[in-house]
């Protein structure tokens, strides 16, 4: 029976950011791509209504009756993380492009994390300010100017569940020493390009998890798995692999 592969997409996107890796992955594995609570097909999450990423863990644990490979991006990637210390069982291995962990850092460091203005809706439920604040801190000053339309348009559809997931994660503060009890193989990607203050979260959580491996694409950003797929896509899949094979040989 093919091992289950869970794939968990970054925060404003859809299940659609996993579709090359998922076909890529099908031959080999079961592979399940769902869209977050207020994504994709989902009912979109109601402007005002607070939300925490907790429900995104429970909802993912709903979805796997086995323990499962789980592979997340940004927020996806917290929400790995997050499943394996609420559902330990459900978790074979870790693999995280830039998980957004921003509770490992020291009070210190989180300014530029914190520093995000707060959301204020228009008519529309949306926050062009605070969308633009957002996309900028994570690829760069002029970054939202660029996006096409469309690419606007969808994040501005999804805005403030956004920013409520921006809300929580940036108010978590999950023990140090809770992330050091997770024993799943864990590969931890990053980009040479992304924000300073991931790259340190990337680091510490290196450091506090026991089996954790670190890579570093030099040239890529925080959006490597969505700017070059194939190549983060290659990384995955090794790590599956690795993974599997390990298992087999005990």
């Amino acid at each position: 029976m093919a091992e289950t592969v869970l794939l968990v997409h970054s925060g404003g996107f859809t299940s659609r950011q996993w579709r090359k890796l998922a076909d890529r992955l099908a031959p080999s594995y079961h592979v399940i791509a769902p869209d977050l609570l207020g994504y994709g097909d989902r009912p979109r999450w109601p402007a005002g209504v607070p939300f925490h990423f907790t429900r995104d863990v429970e909802l993912l644990a709903g979805l796997v009756s086995e323990p499962a490979h789980v592979v997340g991006h940004s927020y996806g990637g917290l929400l790995a993380l997050q499943l394996a210390l609420a559902h330990p069982e459900l978790v074979r291995s870790i693999t995280a492009y830039e998980p957004v962990a921003f509770g490992v850092l020291a009070e210190s460091e989180l300014g530029s994390v914190e520093g995000l203005p707060a959301y204020v809706a228009d008519a529309a439920g949306v926050d062009e300010a605070w969308l633009t604040a957002f996309v900028d801190w994570w690829n760069g000053a002029g970054s939202w100017a660029a996006l096409p339309e469309d690419t606007k348009q969808a994040f501005r559809g999804v805005a403030w569940k956004v920013s409520q997931e921006v809300a929580s994660l940036a108010a978590d503060r999950t023990p140090r020493e809770r992330y050091a009890s997770i024993t799943a193989p864990t590969l931890l990607l990053a980009g040479g390009r992304s924000p300073a203050a991931e790259q340190r979260v990337v680091a510490e959580l290196a450091a506090l998890l026991p089996h954790a491996a670190v890579r570093t694409f030099p040239e890529l950003g925080h959006m490597g798995p969505i700017t070059h797929g194939a190549i983060v896509n290659a990384a995955i899949e090794a790590h599956l692999r690795h993974v599997v094979a390990s298992t087999r040989q005990r």
